[in-house]
Formats: structure tokens, C-alpha cells, sequence
């Protein structure tokens, strides 16, 4: 074997594992940042669901004991939570009836590494949630 037989053997393996190494950096990076942004949306749509909730139409309340909503106003304080978030939420949506709130969230999330691979732009992480009033108090 000749002296210096290995001459660019480690070149050889920087060209070929950096790629490698700056991808999994990506996945780590990027696929932490999608986790976060999707449990954000999450409890972004959860707390617009419970503020809706709250909106309980107290005449019926009173007539029937039951709680029931009022739907316009329940619609409207889900969607006046989410318009302080207006800054992050890409896109939202309110819906509310005498029975319940359901609230979507939908958050933009630029990748740091991967997004120089080309296609690899923006993308969007959503979640819903709904909740229903109920009356707390004791038992008979």
C-alpha cells in the first residue's frame, strides 16, 4: 500500500454526510416547530371554544334550568378571542348553535432549515375544538 492512499477520504465523507446531518437538523428543528404551532392552534381554538361557551342565554337558564346558548353571542366572543391572536392565526372559524361552540385554527409555519429545499415553503397546521355549557352544582 502506498503512502497516502487515503488522500480524500474525508472529504468524501463530509460531501457525503453533511446532507444527511443538516437534513435530521431540519427534521429536529422544523418538525418541533410543526408540534408547537399545531399544540398553539390547539389551545387557541380550545380557549375561543370555552370563551363562546360562556355565553349562556340566562332567560332560558332561569325558565328551564338548562343551560342554553345564544348562539350569536357565543359566535361572536369565540371569533373576539381569536381576533387578539390575529397576528399568528392564518385563518379561523366560528361556528355556534343553542347546543355548542366548534372553533378551527389555522397556523402558518415557516421551516427554518428544510424551507431551502426547494417546495419545502410554508405550511399550514389547524385544530379544532368545541365545547358545550353545562351547569355545575350539587346533586340531589
Amino acid at each position: 500500500m502506498a503512502a497516502g492512499g487515503d488522500r480524500g477520504t474525508i472529504a468524501l465523507y463530509t460531501v457525503l454526510f453533511t446532507p444527511i446531518v443538516l437534513l435530521l437538523a431540519g427534521l429536529l428543528v422544523d418538525g418541533g416547530l410543526a408540534i408547537h404551532a399545531r399544540q398553539r392552534a390547539a389551545d387557541m381554538a380550545e380557549q375561543a371554544a370555552r370563551a363562546g361557551a360562556n355565553q349562556i342565554d340566562t332567560d332560558a337558564l332561569r325558565e328551564t334550568g338548562e343551560p342554553v346558548l345564544d348562539p350569536g353571542r357565543a359566535r361572536a366572543a369565540a371569533c373576539g378571542l381569536l381576533a387578539d391572536y390575529r397576528e399568528q392565526v392564518t385563518a379561523s372559524q366560528c361556528d355556534a348553535d343553542e347546543e355548542g361552540v366548534a372553533v378551527t385554527v389555522q397556523i402558518s409555519v415557516r421551516p427554518q432549515i428544510l424551507g431551502i429545499i426547494p417546495g419545502l415553503g410554508e405550511f399550514q397546521m389547524t385544530s379544532g375544538a368545541t365545547a358545550r355549557p353545562v351547569t355545575g352544582g350539587i346533586g340531589p
